[in-house]
């Protein structure tokens, strides 16, 4: 179990009259008129069989093979559709609550019906549930570990399809929801784009520029301009590394807008790459940025990769802290910082470490980073009742 994790929320919760709370509108897909031309084949080979030989009531037990949180909403609501749309009468057994935590190897959900009508929607079923429960799980513990700042969803241009998309955007939300309500964390506010806002209760996506814009504008100054001048009801966030002069660039910008600085409605993104340093910073200024605001976090034993992520390149603990050192040197205490490159649960954690002070983190990386750690499990645990489930699997019995 992660140390961020509680077993306390993880108390079995039947649900034999389908999924979880309704929400939002979701994407059914595939739809009962081509789901067989997504489905495995050897499950329709059984179908067929079983169509042959006669039909049996059985039960599926769902589980996967590490700790994951509860994120089951799609699956399921994806079931049931199908299950009415076929006149099936599937059960739904939901043994933990959308947002629990759930161990490895632990039974999620059973599903008794039809072998018919269940077999060949397996595949799909799978392919819902997993990677919303890795996400979920990732993105509860990046919350919980900066709990004063606000997220945003950033990772619809690194998924692979709007299918995808869906997916991360529904993990990402019961996460955040889960740690807005265990340790009153800000959590996600919005993600960016339209179509899954309605996940993070919003109607539309946020998002200000790309590093495109700059380039276009020609200048960090001229880029901030024209988005104010085409979006003055907007609040105003200005990638500032493009031509790695973040303080400059961040400064210049502020003097322009000193009203909207002053009013908190200015902020400045970091998104410096890898291969160097915030303006002003090498290592030893950043050894000393951090012994002026954060001393704790450099003064014990630290691994490579934390390290990196206090003192190194791109968007470092010390580069925040320099960022909003000279922010406030200049007279500009309201401007926020927004961080993002890179912030996976383990770059959260030791930015909490340094207490940066980012007031929003722009991330696609609660993606699971082991794709293999997402996949779900279905075995059948009993045939018209008589519990039998292959060597190995027994734990899946019902107890």
């Amino acid at each position: 179990m992660s140390a961020l994790e509680s077993d306390s929320d993880s108390q079995a919760v039947n649900n034999e009259n389908g999924p979880p709370a309704s929400g939002p509108r979701l994407v059914h897909h595939p739809d009962p008129s081509n789901v067989s031309r997504y489905v495995d084949k050897y499950f329709l080979r059984t179908k067929d069989i079983v169509a042959k030989f006669g039909d049996r009531t059985v039960t599926y037990a769902v589980f996967m093979r590490r700790p994951v949180t509860c994120a089951p909403r799609l699956a399921v609501d994806w079931l049931t559709r199908m299950a009415k749309e076929r006149g099936a009468e599937i059960t739904i057994d939901l043994k933990h609550r959308e947002g629990a935590w759930v161990g490895a190897g632990e039974p999620i959900a059973y599903i008794k019906g039809s072998l018919f009508h269940l077999v060949d929607l397996e595949t799909q079923f799978l392919q819902k549930l997993g990677s919303a429960c890795v996400a979920a799980y990732n993105a509860y513990n990046m919350c919980v570990e900066l709990p004063k700042t606000a997220f945003l969803a950033m990772d619809a241009r690194h998924c692979a399809g709007a299918d995808m998309a869906e997916l991360m955007a529904y993990g990402a939300s019961v996460g955040s929801r889960k740690a807005q309500k265990k340790v009153g964390a800000i959590g996600f506010i919005g993600n960016a784009t339209d179509e899954t806002a309605h996940f993070f209760g919003q109607d539309r996506g946020f998002g200000t520029m790309p590093h495109a814009l700059i380039g276009y504008a020609g200048s960090t100054l001229r880029a901030a301009e024209m988005f104010h001048e085409t979006h003055p009801e907007e609040n105003l966030t200005v990638l500032v590394d493009y031509f790695g002069q973040e303080i400059t660039d961040a400064l210049e910008v502020c003097r322009r807008f000193p009203e909207l600085a002053a009013e908190g409605r200015v902020a400045l993104r970091l998104d410096t790459h890898g291969g160097r340093y915030v303006e002003g910073l090498d290592p030893a200024d950043s050894y000393a940025v951090l012994e002026r605001n954060a001393a704790q976090s450099i003064r014990g034993y630290r691994s490579d990769a934390e390290l990196r992520h206090l003192i190194g390149t791109g968007v470092s603990a010390a580069g925040i802290w320099h960022l909003r050192e000279s922010l406030d040197n200049a007279g500009f205490p309201n401007a926020k910082i927004v961080g993002s490159s890179g912030f996976s649960p383990e770059k959260c954690r030791v930015m909490a470490l340094a207490q940066a002070p980012v007031d929003m983190v722009g991330t696609g990386s609660y993606l699971p980073e082991r794709w293999s750690e997402t996949y779900a499990t279905a075995d059948i645990i009993d045939y018209d009742g008589e519990p039998q489930v292959k060597v190995g699997r027994e734990f899946l019995l019902r107890k």
